[in-house]
């Protein structure tokens, strides 16, 4: 019979839904980040493993946990059965998402026959969640290291409780959130980065977990942000991507300060680095300055991913977007003038509680008439502890699954219409390597973040290149190098 293995937490810090949906406006402290001396190389001659779930945001936070892991000693590796230490940052969005990390910490504990000194660690979003906390305890006792979203920068103290002092912890900070500068950093590429401009989010959207998860919008000081994409210039790398959960937010908790997000992309197009982009916008906030920092032309890539979720009014409002189908369509129409030929993307999500059929032809009318040229398209997926979630939901599965491929039929056909405009074009493509379906061919992206596979043999990773598209496909490009 399987032994099963047990942990007993030396110290408990629970998640608590209530407080993390407090927003009492506090100010918000800016630390930065030391490792203490007790912390350095009490990872020699370890190794970590880092699995990632979810946002652009949780592969910005897992380059800080790699970075704080590898000051303290610890060296990466890429197969299970090499790790000391593995560590899960999660995602809470959705369910199947959630799901799918439970499984693999499951499969996981194997490895434990081993080597049984092996850590696990869980931490993310779905740490932020009450539930998770009890299905942990309950579930999968084995867990040594349980922390959230706000306190990234314990991590050094976590791992030494476990493993110089064998204490466990569950530490989750259910606070609105402060904000932890010069975090160590482990960049997966060496010419695209992500740099945080802000954390959190204030939207509470009645289906969404991120603002109980992430804590209340708090912006990095524009200096900060400068100087951090003034020294990835000077590193040599190409493009940035600014991140946030609602990056059209930033500034407007500044009470110093004039500043807002269009004023920050103004200062970075005057940075010498090739490109520039940024994401999530929520579509209430985006304003007539930002819009007009990317007409100019510049750094700014002219591609924005503006989530609509619905087209429908009703619907919006249930959703708690604070915007109207017509206020969305001005904003796109605003974006169509100022930037000719902008490559717009959304996030749908169907079969939201009460959507009737007339619900949903509004939102299939609304993709007619914007004509996405990419989508992240979802079932809807109730959420524990958002309002949402108690929306009574009429709808079958089978109806459901219905709408998402009619959704998904209509955003393919305009997924293509949008790359057929580029075909004997020359195009800017900025280098990612070798393609993974393909090894003859090489891959990157345009400047609308359009995916072109080519072939050559004089290019490198990293490089921009010009490309004459010859064929234009629904999900990519192919294109002949021009010399």
């Amino acid at each position: 019979m399987k032994k099963k293995v047990t942990i007993n937490y030396d110290e408990e810090l629970n998640p608590s839904i209530k407080e993390a949906r407090m927003r009492r406006n506090k100010d918000v402290n800016f630390t930065s980040f030391i490792l203490e001396p007790q912390y350095l190389n009490i990872g020699l001659n370890k190794k970590y493993l880092l699995k990632t779930y979810g946002c652009q945001g949780n592969l910005a936070d897992s380059e800080n946990i790699a970075g704080i892991l590898e000051l303290m000693g610890f060296s990466p590796c890429n197969e299970e059965i090499d790790a000391d230490l593995i560590i899960f940052n999660t995602c809470a969005i959705r369910e199947n998402a959630e799901e799918r990390v439970f499984g693999e910490i499951g499969r996981i504990e194997k490895f434990r026959k081993q080597n049984p000194n092996l850590l696990i660690g869980l931490c993310g979003c779905m740490a932020q969640e009450e539930h998770t906390i009890e299905k942990i305890k309950k579930t999968y006792p084995y867990i040594n290291i349980v922390f959230g979203t706000h306190n990234i920068y314990s991590l050094p103290e976590l791992v030494y409780s476990s493993l110089i002092e064998q204490k466990n912890k569950i530490d989750v900070l259910s606070i609105e959130g402060d904000i932890y500068e010069n975090m160590p950093v482990k960049r997966e590429s060496k010419y695209k980065a992500w740099v945080n401009i802000m954390y959190g989010c204030d939207e509470f959207c009645t289906y969404c977990i991120v603002p109980y998860t992430r804590g209340k919008e708090r912006s990095r000081r524009p200096e900060a942000i400068i100087e951090e994409v003034k020294e990835l210039a000077k590193a040599g790398y190409k493009e940035v991507t600014l991140l946030g959960q609602n990056v059209n937010a930033y500034g407007k908790d500044f009470k110093d300060l004039n500043y807002t997000f269009g004023n920050l992309l103004m200062d970075l197009s005057k940075i010498d680095i090739p490109r520039i982009r940024y994401t999530t916008s929520h579509p209430r906030d985006l304003d007539d300055l930002t819009i007009d920092a990317m007409a100019l032309g510049k750094n700014i890539m002219p591609h924005l991913h503006l989530p609509v979720q619905s087209g429908s009014n009703e619907i919006l409002k249930k959703m708690n977007r604070k915007y109207t189908r017509e206020e969305y369509l001005d904003k796109i129409k605003k974006l169509k003038e100022k930037i000719p030929g902008i490559s717009i993307t959304t996030d749908i999500i169907v079969a939201f509680p009460t959507e009737t059929e007339e619900d949903f032809n509004e939102t299939l009318s609304l993709v007619k008439e914007v004509e996405f040229e990419g989508a992240y398209t979802f079932i809807y997926s109730p959420r524990i502890g958002t309002p949402a979630a108690t929306y009574p939901n009429p709808l079958t599965e089978d109806e459901k699954k219905e709408r998402l491929l009619k959704l998904n039929d209509l955003i393919n056909s305009y997924f293509l219409k949008g790359r057929k405009r580029f075909e004997g074009k020359i195009v800017e493509v900025l280098v990612d390597g070798e393609s993974k379906n393909n090894k003859d061919m090489l891959t990157g992206y345009t400047e609308h973040n359009m995916l072109v596979n080519f072939a050559s043999n004089k290019v490198k990773e990293g490089d921009i290149i010009k490309c004459k598209i010859t064929k234009a496909y629904s999900w990519h490009m192919l294109g002949e190098v021009v010399e």
